[in-house]
């Protein structure tokens, strides 16, 4: 990769970063390619040098973070034992919660935007992640597996809101 190559691809993951935050913090539609701007600190204009769209720009945000997590559940599934597999996927995405609290709260806003293409990505990211920990599971030989991944992804959206909320005792047990 050439030296303008590498420059144009970090300017870019600056964008899709500040996106997030800004998106995140303000929400999607409230939002501006200007408030993205500045929080890059580079010109409006050269935003759609590489998005064509405000919505274009929110479809990668969103692509970033439901990569994030594949990727770390894929990491988890390819070295937990059986008897570890649910525990360390847990413990995966509250790391990422943690770490990269904006994403979900992006992810969060975008489950009630009603823009086709920004459903399908959800349900795109959602059915790639049930697919993942439902193998796994069944792999793993987890009884019941099928209810066992509907109650992991309902723990999940709930450590969502809990985070969200900043109601900590929603996740207490």
């Amino acid at each position: 990769m050439s030296k303008n190559e590498t420059r144009s691809a970090n300017r870019k993951s600056d964008i899709i970063s500040a996106a997030i935050e800004v998106f995140a913090e303000t929400g999607y539609f409230r939002a501006t390619t200007a408030q993205v701007a500045e929080r890059a600190k580079i010109s409006q204009p050269y935003i759609f040098r590489f998005f064509s769209t405000k919505e274009a720009l929110l479809l990668t945000a969103l692509e970033v973070s439901w990569t994030r997590i594949i990727d770390s559940f894929r990491k988890v599934v390819e070295s937990a034992s059986p008897e570890q597999l649910e525990t360390d996927l847990i413990r995966a995405y509250e790391e990422i919660l943690n770490t990269y609290q904006n994403e979900v709260l992006l992810q969060m806003q975008a489950q009630t935007i009603r823009e086709d293409s920004i459903r399908e990505a959800m349900r795109g990211g959602f059915r790639e992640v049930r697919r993942m920990v439902l193998d796994a599971f069944r792999a793993a030989g987890i009884p019941n597996a099928e209810e066992r991944t509907m109650l992991f992804l309902a723990r999940g959206m709930l450590c969502n809101i809990s985070a969200a909320l900043l109601m900590p005792e929603l996740m207490e047990t």
